[in-house]
């Protein structure tokens, strides 16, 4: 599942960009912006903001929580569980202000992809933490539904959002003329990283285990079969 919204991720961005893009000239030219220091700051903040909440502070806050699938200390798992929502709270809270500022300084006719894409946003971010913190017991049947819902309200939060700032730069391109392409850069590299982090947490115990002797015995290539997976699956859990 990891794999595959990875590889979505990465077949999505260059269709959506391109489309976004040629969405945008259409609406610049049927309504043009024109941008003074003071809209340029503050479209900018609005582009940071977001940034930290949807590009940086909720995908940390993902890979935080999913650290506690291989912690059994009890301490630690309050430490990381903690972590995770106040990333998340923090995360919330730096959206709420990027919408207030749209709202204030930003013509809001939501005739573009950027704005489509972001206003489904807002209305999922206040969603989520909703969600989360209404989590039910474990051994509750609910608990899987619940689950279900969160983890994918969670990370589908994050690839749209990581999309849509992606398209938040090509539109500020074709409205500043500005030169976007570092900054593009910057934040691609920090994706990759997080994705492979997040791919990397699924294998890591496999990983580590790797030519380990347990007792009189030593891995072989044969112990990945999806038998053997299942029952060290099985054997893990609590």
């Amino acid at each position: 599942m990891s794999v595959m919204l990875a590889s979505f991720m990465v077949l999505l961005l260059p269709s959506l960009a391109a489309s976004s893009v040629h969405n945008n000239h259409t609406n610049i030219q049927q309504n043009p912006l024109k941008l003074n220091s003071q809209l340029s700051f503050q479209i900018i903040f609005h582009a940071f903001l977001l940034w930290a909440s949807l590009g940086f502070l909720m995908p940390v806050g993902t890979l935080v929580i999913r650290m506690s699938n291989t912690v059994k200390c009890g301490k630690k798992l309050k430490a990381l569980y903690y972590c995770h929502v106040i990333l998340q709270i923090t995360a919330v809270f730096l959206a709420l202000a990027a919408v207030i500022l749209s709202i204030i300084h930003f013509e809001n006719f939501f005739n573009n992809t950027h704005q489509r894409i972001g206003l489904a946003l807002y209305v999922l971010i206040v969603i989520q933490p909703l969600v989360g913190f209404f989590r039910p017991q474990r051994g509750v049947k609910f608990r899987r539904l619940w689950y279900f819902v969160h983890w994918i309200l969670g990370n589908g939060v994050c690839i749209v959002g990581i999309i849509n700032i992606y398209i938040g730069l090509h539109a500020f391109h074709a409205r500043a003329s500005k030169n976007v392409r570092l900054w593009t850069i910057l934040f691609t590299v920090e994706v990759c990283i997080i994705a492979f982090i997040y791919l990397l947490q699924d294998r890591w115990n496999y990983m580590q285990k790797q030519g380990v002797i347990l007792g009189n015995e030593q891995i072989t290539p044969t112990d990945h079969s999806p038998q053997n997976i299942q029952k060290d699956h099985e054997a893990e859990i609590p």
